[in-house]
């Protein structure tokens, strides 16, 4: 499977930037979910990468192949990049069956293709499952009822399963009389035409046309009726709906549906399989089976999956990587669990993670062992100790460099001709505090903020009962679901949700203490809204 590349995409409409100076590469055979909250790029990049929306400017290369290139007027469409695309609507047509479905798209497709013998290639098969005629007759005993009778629709799917062949063999294969055991004539007949067809025609070991010397011979053409049979039930074999192929789209049931969308996006055995919120329509213990069997399907298909969803549970259950995006800007581009304990910035943190991350304010600065003085909680003294050697103010000499590099780069682009100035402007992400009476933000005054401005996140893991030392606090509300609760916490007007593993009753308004544990508390720059570092927290 290929790799694919984005090199500075913009997409815009007017002043608008829906995708801005991203710069992506999906590795080979990786499952990427896009990443990001209503309205911030991932479907307009998914619909760029796929051909179905064109960018402003940029470059976009799926394997060896570039499919868009705005400077070389190179746009490739999307018919013809092989890839899939399953939509949030399953579109599947009404009017046909499971199998007319799937095949749909098969019977459009003319491209140049091998030249095959079928007539040969079956005759090869149906010697090579004749030769063992105890496992049709098997089949065939299991498929009859209490009377004797033989389903034959049933045996038809049952051998297409067992022997990986098509309808129309199967067919032929059940014509034969299983009454008698010894098939040695036929199977030398059905070989005999095989092996002449072969030697006559050039044929190769898979039947295909070969010239003289041996190169496979290639025509434009359509797929045969027997070759979309085999995808067909390729793929119906994947996703396991087999038994459903004279079925209709009402007959089924919403993950069925989910099924056999998926089933005809993979026929065409497309190099990249796009997926823009399938599993939204389904309720939520359909939409976590549907999310194993996504796994499975990654797996076992080999091909590299780009996913997008605003459900963050979602993204850190399935991808190998997480994109994750704000505002058209890629905010992280990491491994699940490096984005959920290493977030980049304050918006990650925030956006990552069921329940929600903790955020506290903090002033400080840091002393002569490198651990920082803190006060936090209107007044709680506190010690953040860095997991690594930390040079405060190199870091912020370093974060003013970059700021400043990033002016004087956006004035030189905002000096070539044909610039257009962003009218969605990203600002630092407005995080919450979660207090016991809330208040109008919006009232009060942005404060200064200076190097001593901090913010910390702590995960809800990351709180600790005590029995005896630790932060008096309150606890405000419980909610138990049987190997866990989640609960609030009241400490001086602030609330901190935490998660205690255990079947432990907590009543409201019960005095607890409790401490931070663990090595990842993420300290922010409040000022740039940066992860500065991880590291210990003690009060």
């Amino acid at each position: 499977m290929p790799e694919i590349k984005l090199e500075h995409i913009n997409k815009r409409w007017k002043n608008f930037y829906a995708v801005e100076d991203l710069n992506l590469t999906i590795q080979d055979n990786a499952f990427v979910t896009l990443l990001g909250p209503s309205g911030c790029g991932k479907t307009t990049t998914l619909r760029m990468i796929a051909g179905l929306e064109t960018p402003t400017d940029g470059k976009i290369t799926i394997g060896d192949r570039v499919v868009f290139d705005s400077k070389m007027g190179i746009n490739v469409p999307p018919n013809k990049r092989k890839v899939g695309f399953l939509f949030q609507n399953y579109a599947l047509w009404p009017n046909m069956t499971v199998y007319q479905n799937i095949s749909f798209g098969l019977t459009n497709i003319k491209e140049e293709l091998p030249r095959v013998d079928f007539e040969a290639r079956t005759n090869m098969e149906l010697a090579r499952i004749l030769a063992h005629p105890e496992e049709v007759v098997k089949i065939l005993e299991e498929c009859k009822d209490k009377n004797g009778k033989l389903d034959n629709t049933r045996a038809v799917l049952k051998c297409i399963d067992a022997f990986t062949i098509s309808q129309f063999t199967a067919k032929r294969l059940l014509a034969y009389d299983f009454s008698k055991k010894d098939f040695t004539v036929e199977v030398a007949e059905l070989k005999s035409k095989a092996e002449a067809a072969k030697a006559q025609n050039h044929l190769n070991n898979n039947f295909v046309f070969t010239d003289s010397e041996g190169k496979v011979q290639k025509v434009e053409r359509k797929l045969t009726k027997e070759e979309i049979d085999l995808a067909v039930r390729r793929v119906s074999r994947i996703v396991k709906i087999g038994m459903f192929m004279d079925r209709y789209p009402a007959e089924l049931s919403g993950g069925q549906q989910q099924r056999v969308a998926i089933a005809r996006t993979l026929a065409p055995e497309p190099t990249v399989l796009f997926m823009d919120e399938p599993l939204s329509n389904l309720d939520a213990k359909l939409r976590l089976e549907m999310r194993y069997e996504l796994q499975r399907l990654h797996v076992e298909t080999g091909s590299t999956f780009v996913y997008v969803t605003h459900d963050q549970m979602e993204a850190m259950t399935l991808a190998t990587q997480i994109c994750l995006i704000n505002n058209g800007v890629l905010q992280q581009y990491d491994a699940p669990l490096t984005v959920y304990s290493k977030p980049n910035n304050l918006f990650v943190a925030d956006f990552v993670g069921n329940p929600s991350v903790n955020f506290v304010e903090a002033k400080g600065s840091q002393n002569k062992d490198g651990e920082l003085e803190l006060s936090i909680l209107d007044g709680v003294k506190a010690t953040f100790k860095p997991q690594k050697k930390l040079d405060l103010l190199k870091w912020f000499t370093d974060r003013d460099k970059e700021a400043a590099d990033a002016a004087k780069a956006l004035a030189e682009k905002a000096a070539r001709k044909g610039y257009v100035e962003k009218g969605n402007k990203d600002e630092v992400f407005r995080y919450h505090i979660s207090k016991v009476v809330e208040e109008d933000d919006s009232l009060k005054e942005e404060p200064v903020l200076t190097n001593e401005d901090f913010v910390l996140g702590i995960r809800p893991e990351f709180i600790n009962i005590e029995k005896d030392d630790g932060l008096e606090c309150e606890i405000y509300g419980a909610m138990p679901t049987g190997m866990e609760s989640t609960i609030k916490i009241a400490i001086n007007g602030f609330l901190l949700t935490g998660v205690v593993f255990g079947n432990t009753l907590f009543q409201i308004g019960t005095k607890v203490r409790i401490s931070f544990k663990g090595s990842e508390i993420m300290l922010f720059d409040r000022k740039s809204g940066k992860c500065i570092t991880l590291g210990k927290l003690s009060v």
